[in-house]
């Protein structure tokens, strides 16, 4: 029987959401959001997480398409599965994939050895996202609160 991926609306906490988040570029965006992650119980080691989530973004950009930027790494400075979320207050060049600017973005760091749970949750925010419906809704969100409330309402209409 195949595993659920873990809700992302569970994996995100108020506090670690940002609506109307500034920012000049991608670096200031994703660079806010590994902020969020301080004093996160999965993160051992913030410095050496923000080194992994650059290192795997100079692989390959992670703007995955639909205004959507889902910057991740796997590393041994993670303990478990930590994210972060951010309607950004204006539109930020990711050079994704279809060149179009990206005003959502979804930080996940987890550990090396959960690949396969990293592969999911990764697969299901942009499978989430890619549903017009829940990318408005998260355009009028107007607190951390009503993000969590859209992720938790897509979630129930995914399963």
């Amino acid at each position: 029987m195949p595993r659920t991926a873990t809700a992302i609306h569970q994996l995100l906490a108020p506090e670690r959401v940002r609506v109307g988040l500034p920012g000049d570029g991608k670096e200031d965006v994703v660079n806010a959001l590994l902020d969020l992650l301080e004093g996160h119980p999965a993160i051992a080691d913030l410095k050496e997480v923000r080194k992994a989530v650059w290192a795997r973004e100079e692989d390959l950009s992670t703007g995955v398409g639909k205004g959507l930027g889902l910057p991740h790494a796997k590393t041994s400075a993670a303990t478990g599965t930590a994210a972060a979320f951010a309607i950004t207050e204006t539109p930020v060049d990711f050079a994704a994939i279809d060149a179009e600017p990206v005003r959502l973005v979804f930080l996940l760091v987890g550990t090396e050895a959960a690949k396969s749970e990293h592969i999911r949750i990764l697969s299901r925010i942009s499978r989430l996202v890619s549903r017009r419906g829940l990318r408005e809704e998260l355009m009028q969100a107007e607190t951390p609160e009503d993000v969590l409330a859209a992720f938790a309402e897509a979630e129930r209409a995914l399963a």
